[in-house]
């Protein structure tokens, strides 16, 4: 489970719990209907969850991964394609997955201030997704010179070190 970090403002003004889903969970049929069960146990804000897919799991079965997320998108239910700009293709996949929010993989930005070549992929990822609608995440905005960098290029958010060391969600 993670967060994230809104850089253009300087803060987050919401709880957003970002929950990451293997592959066997995008392919459980029953995982839908589990899920609408609990929301309605616990009374759950749907507006604060965003599950995250990787980009791997989307592509290796596309339909079921598109109807999962189209049927929790159906009860308020946000999505993030996780790692995204690592494997082949990606891009055509991007189009046709009803994704909420890109996240940029850290594996990019994380040696955007010294890598020329890891800026450019950071910035045409960021400038393909803002094209078709989605918000962008930076993975591993380790420090402020990255996390100013991101601000620069235009990325809606950034995750990482540089934003907020991993704590409990409640303290004890």
């Amino acid at each position: 489970m993670g967060g994230t970090y809104k850089i253009r403002t300087g803060g987050r003004s919401l709880l957003m719990v970002n929950i990451n889903l293997s592959g066997a969970s995008i392919n459980c049929l029953e995982l839908c209907d589990f899920i609408k069960a609990k929301i309605t146990e616990y009374n759950i804000d749907t507006t604060s969850i965003c599950f995250e897919i990787t980009e791997t799991v989307a592509v290796r079965n596309l339909r079921a991964a598109t109807d999962f997320i189209n049927e929790c998108k159906e009860i308020g239910i946000q999505f993030a394609i996780d790692d995204f700009g690592t494997g082949a293709n990606f891009f055509s996949y991007l189009k046709n997955i009803p994704v909420d929010y890109l996240k940029i993989d850290g594996s990019f930005v994380k040696n955007i201030e010294q890598d020329e070549v890891d800026r450019a992929m950071t910035e045409t990822i960021n400038r393909i997704g803002h094209l078709l609608g989605k918000i962008t995440i930076a993975e591993f905005a380790e420090n402020q010179p990255i996390i100013d960098i991101l601000n620069e290029i235009g990325v809606d958010f950034a995750q990482g070190f540089g934003v907020c060391k991993p704590m409990p969600l409640i303290k004890t």
